[in-house]
């Protein structure tokens, strides 16, 4: 199996995954939920399967007692409405002007954010991702400093990290494809996922760069492609097998884990098999590359 010297392709690949990801993201953004943006959130429950009828009259009550509306969703025996900030008085008031109309509607949640709250969150979930970055290239070079030449532990941290972004680019790409066109909002869940598939991407691919580092000190780097490459066909069963148990849970979550943590569910699922790739074929073509072109520098 020759990875490194189809490594062009592989490039080639990623690109056309992260090129969409990223017009969306340019393009749309993200659709935030209130954790990020603020604002209130109520969940109305019906005893019956909810039709286009009971979404109307929800609408048609929030616009007589003069709530800003952002959206409005319906699932099975639920309707999901997102407004502007409300205190407790106007949410109880459209409580009952709504029970008027509709007999059998219940509520089941009501969740209200402040803007200021929503900007706090924002700013520690870029910090978190920032910091945890930046620790794992600490992690990284220090454990790999006595990697034998002509690879550097420095090269090795920076190419994780490169593998990391890929990553988290792909999840936040697709989440705001989905945004755009399902309405799938991100929320604070949706930080703890990023948080665990940059963890995830990381191990895996310092898995392959620890077998690269040994066979480094028993070939050495005379040809460092053909190490590189021997190494990632050494571990790539344990990479997939891994990956694809956890994938097997997450698609059992997926399918009977429920309506509040679905999303989070996707956004590990979409990380974990971009993380298994990027490791594979990723990180350890890119430590090939810087050689090749430091090799053409020296020469």
């Amino acid at each position: 199996m020759n990875i490194i010297g189809h490594k062009n392709w592989y490039f080639g690949l990623s690109l056309l995954v992260l090129v969409p990801g990223v017009l969306a993201i340019f393009l749309w953004g993200l659709n935030l939920s209130i954790d990020f943006t603020g604002g209130s959130r109520l969940t109305l429950s019906f005893n019956n399967t909810v039709g286009n009828n009971q979404v109307q009259v929800v609408n048609s009550v929030l616009k007589a007692e003069k709530i800003k509306i952002a959206s409005i969703e319906k699932s099975n025996k639920l309707i999901f409405v997102r407004t502007f900030p409300l205190d407790q008085n106007q949410n109880n008031k459209f409580i009952n002007s709504l029970s008027k109309k509709l007999k059998d509607v219940k509520e089941q949640e009501f969740e209200t954010i402040g803007p200021v709250i929503g900007q706090e969150t924002t700013l520690n979930a870029l910090k978190a991702v920032a910091i945890a970055s930046f620790l794992i290239v600490l992690y990284i070079t220090w454990s790999f400093r006595k990697v034998p030449k002509p690879a550097t532990s420095i090269k090795f941290g920076i190419c994780a990290i490169v593998a990391l972004i890929h990553d988290v680019i792909v999840v936040i790409g697709v989440f705001a494809i989905l945004g755009h066109f399902f309405g799938v909002e991100v929320d604070s869940l949706f930080v703890t996922a990023i948080l665990t598939v940059i963890g995830f991407s990381v191990h895996d691919t310092i898995v392959v760069f620890d077998r690269i580092r040994e066979n480094l000190r028993i070939k050495g780097g005379l040809d460092f492609a053909e190490t590189v490459n021997e190494s990632i066909v050494q571990a790539i069963d344990r990479s997939l097998n891994t990956s694809l148990t956890v994938v097997l849970v997450l698609v059992a979550l997926l399918l009977f884990g429920g309506e509040s943590i679905r999303w989070f569910v996707v956004a590990l699922l979409v990380g974990i098999i971009s993380g298994t790739y990027s490791s594979i074929f990723t990180a350890s073509p890119l430590l090939v590359l810087w050689q090749e072109i430091s090799s053409r520098g020296k020469s």
